[in-house]
C-alpha cells in the first residue's frame, strides 16, 4: 500500500496545446507496473475545454462539481452536472470542458497503453 499525500504533489495548468481557457491539474493517482490506472482531478474555469483527443484504453469522467459538456465528434454536445458520470470508448474523438458562463471539476480515469500513452491530443475545438 501507497498513501500519497497531498503536499507531495503540485496544481499545474494544463497546457494551451490540450486546453482552451483556465483550466488546472491535480494528479490523483498513476498506478505502478502491472497497473495502468491513472486518474486526474481537473478545474475547469467557465467555458474551458479540452482540444479534441481520444484515449487507446477509454476515459470514465466523473463531475465532482458545476456543469460539464462533452461532445463525440459528429454528435451534439450533451451536457453533464455534478454527480453524473460518463464513460467514452477507446478510440473516440471527444471533447470535454465547462458550459459557457460556468467552472465544472471532473475526475479523469484512464489506463495507459502498452506503451505508456493514455491520451491522444488531435485539434483544438472550433467554435
Amino acid at each position: 500500500m501507497k498513501i500519497l499525500k497531498e503536499e507531495t504533489r503540485s496544481t499545474k495548468q494544463g497546457p494551451a496545446d490540450w486546453f482552451s481557457g483556465t483550466v488546472w491539474l491535480d494528479p490523483v493517482v498513476a498506478g505502478e507496473a502491472p497497473s495502468r490506472m491513472k486518474a486526474t482531478r481537473v478545474s475547469f474555469g467557465p467555458g474551458a475545454r479540452t482540444a479534441w483527443h481520444t484515449h487507446p484504453r477509454g476515459q470514465a469522467l466523473h463531475v465532482l462539481s458545476g456543469v460539464c459538456h462533452v461532445q463525440l465528434r459528429g454528435e451534439p454536445v450533451q451536457e453533464i452536472a455534478s454527480g453524473d458520470s460518463v464513460w467514452i470508448e477507446a478510440g473516440e474523438v471527444h471533447w470535454h470542458g465547462a458550459a459557457p458562463g460556468r467552472t465544472m471539476v471532473h475526475l479523469a480515469m484512464q489506463e495507459t497503453d502498452d506503451n505508456g500513452v493514455d491520451v491522444v491530443w488531435l485539434e483544438h475545438v472550433s467554435e
